[in-house]
Formats: structure tokens, C-alpha cells, sequence
């Protein structure tokens, strides 16, 4: 996902029908809410042919008991113009409702099942796609100790076969999902991967341990998922390999993914 400095251009915004002149970035600098009381979100794509997928993904896509911001076409029929994709704004905010977040990532991969694997996912190079590919022991990468890679090495030994199924998941869902009152939650994106629909469950666990305040007991709420301690432990694999390879991870992020590796550990 890129943030961006440089607001939108003008053509862009009026090919997306952001017609107004005010144009603010969003907190986390991910998105610009453009047009004022239009509620149009632009966000610049990293890869544009996974861009246009999310968008026809999110388009047609109907989980239960879930509000999606849905994607906009330009004028001329387009999901991408000029790197750019669009949405509209989705009412709410993040809020650490961990176990509702959980239940939500499983009703979605309910509906995400049927969907066929992206051409795209297999050339991605991003830190993304290369931290899930070594947490799963499909690519070695030598990853820098004091930044995840020692405590990686240690748990990575743990690691034993997983037989579930892989499918159409999203691997990001932790700040992705906003809550307004008693509304259905909210997704405003959509982090694919090809992993089981287990997996992507705990990601949500391992990122609440570690940043998000959860119990520990979050753990144990879940563990009638299939292998649980596996896909948990790859979860936590793959949060420790992107902090490695991530450049702006820093002492206190790690500090949560220890935390969850005491839990974690206790599993194994």
C-alpha cells in the first residue's frame, strides 16, 4: 500500500467525479478524502493490476453481517486512472473490538472461497509477499536479528505441515475494519493473499496481541480453528519477517511480537 505526498491531480479526481476543490489526506497517509461531502477516497496503487482486481473483488463481492466501502468506476468505465484508484468514504472508525474483527475475517473468507487465485500474487516482490513466503518456508531470506530475524529463527523451527486448503484471503484486515455503534463492520480494503482462511484469522490475533491490547485469552477463543497452533504460528512468522524487512519497524513494534510470542509459545 503507498502513501503519497502529492494530493491526486485534478483530472484524476474529476475522472472519479471529485468535482470539489477540497482535498485532504487522511491520518496514516494512505488515502485523500477529495470533493468534500462526496466522500470519494483516492489511494495511489502500488500495482495496478492488483488495484483493479480489488476493486472488481469489493464491486460484487456480498459477505454477511458486513459493509464494504465499495469501489468507483471513472467516467469512462475504469477501476485505475493514472495509478489511481477510488472508493467511497465508509462511516466509522477502528476500535479494538478484536473478536468481532476475528468473526468478521471468517464470514468474509466464507464468501471469498469460491474466488480463483490472482495471476498477480505469484510475481509480487513486494516486503509483503516475501515476508508470507518465508513464514511458510517457501523462499530463505536472511532477515537482520535485531529487528525480528533472531526470534523468527528461533520459532521458525516449530513450523509443521499445514494441510488446509489455500483460497482468496486478506492478509491485513488489523486497522482495516472500522465500527460505527451497533452497524455491521466496516472493510476499507482488501490485502490479498493465497493462504488458508484459518491463516488470515490469526494474523487478526497476532496483530491484536501485539498492538492491539488484547488478552491473551483471544487466543484460546479461537483455537476450535483447524491447526490453530500452526497457522498462528505462521501468522506471527510472517508479522516478525515484515518487521525485519520493513524500514520504518522500530524497538516498540517489536516489543508487541515478543509479547505475542509468549503466548504463542505456550501453544507449541
Amino acid at each position: 500500500m503507498s502513501a503519497t505526498a502529492e494530493p491526486p491531480p485534478t483530472h484524476v479526481r474529476a475522472a472519479f467525479g471529485a468535482r470539489g476543490e477540497e482535498v485532504e489526506l487522511l491520518e496514516g497517509g494512505l488515502a485523500w478524502r477529495c470533493g468534500g461531502d462526496e466522500g470519494v477516497l483516492l489511494k495511489l496503487a502500488a500495482n495496478t493490476a492488483e488495484a483493479a482486481w480489488v476493486a472488481r473483488v469489493l464491486d460484487t463481492l456480498d459477505p454477511e453481517e458486513m459493509r464494504l466501502a465499495r469501489p468507483l468506476r471513472s467516467t469512462d468505465g475504469r477501476w485505475v486512472v493514472s495509478g489511481w484508484s477510488a472508493r467511497r468514504d465508509l462511516v466509522g472508525r477502528p476500535e479494538p473490538r478484536h473478536d468481532e474483527v476475528v468473526a468478521m475475517s471468517l464470514r468474509l473468507h466464507s464468501a471469498t472461497g469460491g474466488l480463483e487465485k490472482p495471476r498477480f500474487l505469484d510475481a509480487r516482490r513486494d516486503i509483503y509477499a516475501l515476508a508470507d513466503r518465508v513464514a511458510w518456508g517457501e523462499e530463505d531470506v536472511v532477515l537482520p536479528e535485531d529487528n525480528g530475524g533472531r526470534l523468527f529463527d528461533v520459532l521458525a523451527g516449530s513450523r509443521r505441515p499445514v494441510t488446509l486448503r489455500s483460497q482468496v484471503v486478506h492478509g491485513d484486515l488489523f486497522g482495516n475494519v472500522l465500527f460505527s455503534g451497533n452497524a455491521p463492520p466496516g472493510l476499507i480494503d482488501f490485502v490479498p493473499f493465497w493462504r488458508p482462511a484459518e491463516w488470515a484469522a490469526a494474523v487478526v490475533v497476532i496483530d491484536a496481541l501485539a498492538w492491539g491490547g488484547s488478552d491473551p485469552a483471544i487466543v484460546e477463543r479461537w483455537s476450535h480453528l483447524a491447526e490453530w497452533p500452526q497457522v498462528l504460528l505462521r501468522a506471527l512468522l510472517f508479522r516478525l519477517a515484515l518487521h525485519a524487512l520493513h524500514p520504518r519497524a522500530g524497538e516498540s513494534s517489536l516489543a508487541g511480537l515478543e509479547h505475542a510470542s509468549q503466548t504463542v509459545l505456550e501453544l507449541l
